[in-house]
């Protein structure tokens, strides 16, 4: 079954930090080719190792903080809600304890917490960087059902 085009898209973290751990070995480097001998294997070993740590963590992100709206789901990190169990988007408010997509004790940090009122009347809290965005790509989905 297919989902159809994607709405609304945030990637939770983009690719760019893979390169620190090269950047920083190839700095190291440098910096030691001014003052002597290089050891070249070493910093290899270092740039690959910070290689790896930053492709898992940019795994991580990617998985945890990912956002996306297609015309039957909206994925919230690892939950998934099906866009027919949303009520309203608009003029909800944010109940005290209200859950929050995504399995988190509260909205991730930088993002923003958009409201949404389910069909059995409970109050959830979805979020994005762009909560704007989001709350307007879901009205226009709810309002075309």
């Amino acid at each position: 079954m297919t989902e159809g085009p994607v709405l609304y898209a945030e990637a939770g973290s983009s690719r760019w930090p893979l390169l620190w751990g090269p950047a920083f070995a190839a700095l190291g480097a440098g910096l030691e080719a001014m003052t002597g001998p290089v050891h070249t294997v070493q910093w290899l070993v270092v740039g690959i190792g910070l290689f790896g740590v930053f492709a898992l963590w940019v795994n991580v992100r990617r998985k945890v903080y990912r956002v996306q709206l297609t015309p039957l789901v909206l994925r919230q990190g690892r939950e998934e809600l099906a866009v027919k169990e949303i009520a309203r988007v608009t003029d909800v408010g944010a109940s005290p304890g209200a859950r929050v997509l995504g399995g988190g004790w509260s909205v991730p940090r930088k993002t923003f917490e958009v409201p949404v009122r389910l069909d059995d009347d409970s109050t959830v809290l979805a979020w994005a960087r762009d909560d704007d965005a989001l709350k307007a790509a879901l009205a226009r989905l709810i309002e075309e059902e």
